[in-house]
């Protein structure tokens, strides 16, 4: 793909739209329709790149409640020819179909490879990568079966998306606290991801959500690893101008 004159691409995670009450989300929620407002005189394309909401199972006739406005905004842009297209994370792993129909927005479960003005980038929320990690490797591919999306099913919307989001809330990815330091390229299992990928083929950007720390971190050959950060602490997105992939703060807002 070559960027049109003037047209840049968005990316975006972590919004976590439910938590940690109903109040901070909807306040959060109209900061990011803003933000889609901003971008869009400019955007050519816009990639979600995983946990939008804390929380997510789609049955077969009900979706959960709430995000009113985001989704009436991506309806909007898409409406007016915007392309944008979706990753499942960790806490929306179980999107089934609801973004495609009734959007017209694709929605990625694995990572993607895409070409830009002749730049590599390799897309993905960034769960499951990398080594190490062994137990939520085995959990995600149970969750991801269609046995288990379907026993889940079987239990009344009210009880299965409330259960859900109480096992979710219990993490501490929202609580007023620092998040955790970049812990070393060693330490770091999607830089290490990045580094063995490297080995079998160029990637001049790797952009990645899950880590919720907003980093652009150099690699060999002239390759970049970007964390795009949250919505939670950071407000915190990344710009692909055709030429260079920059990592910036809504509002310059940097929330640490």
């Amino acid at each position: 793909m070559e960027l049109p004159k003037g047209k840049k691409v968005y990316f975006a995670s972590d919004f976590h739209l439910g938590i940690p009450d109903r109040a901070t989300s909807i306040e959060r929620e109209k900061r990011i329709c803003q933000w889609l407002d901003e971008i869009s005189v400019d955007a050519a394309q816009l990639y979600l790149v995983g946990d939008l909401f804390d929380t997510w199972f789609e049955y077969r006739n009900v979706v959960p409640r709430g995000f009113t406005r985001f989704m009436g905004k991506l309806a909007t842009l898409r409406d007016n020819g915007l392309q944008i297209e979706a990753f499942t994370g960790n806490h929306d792993i179980w999107m089934l179909g609801y973004f495609e129909e009734e959007l017209n927005i694709p929605v990625h479960h694995q990572h993607i490879i895409r070409e830009i003005n002749g730049k590599k980038l390799f897309i993905a929320h960034g769960d499951g990568l990398g080594p190490g990690d062994k137990g939520y490797k085995f959990l995600k591919k149970v969750l991801s079966s269609k046995v288990s999306q379907w026993l889940y099913r079987r239990i009344h919307p009210d009880t299965g998306v409330g259960a859900a989001g109480w096992f979710s809330r219990l993490g501490p990815k929202h609580a007023d606290t620092p998040v955790k330091e970049f812990l070393g390229s060693e330490k770091e299992m999607l830089v290490q991801f990045c580094l063995e990928t490297l080995k079998h083929q160029h990637i001049d950007y790797f952009i990645f959500g899950h880590r919720h720390i907003a980093i652009e971190y150099p690699l060999p050959e002239n390759s970049l690893y970007v964390n795009l950060g949250d919505w939670i602490r950071y407000d915190s997105y990344a710009e692909f101008d055709g030429k260079q992939l920059k990592l910036k703060y809504y509002k310059n807002n940097k929330r640490l």
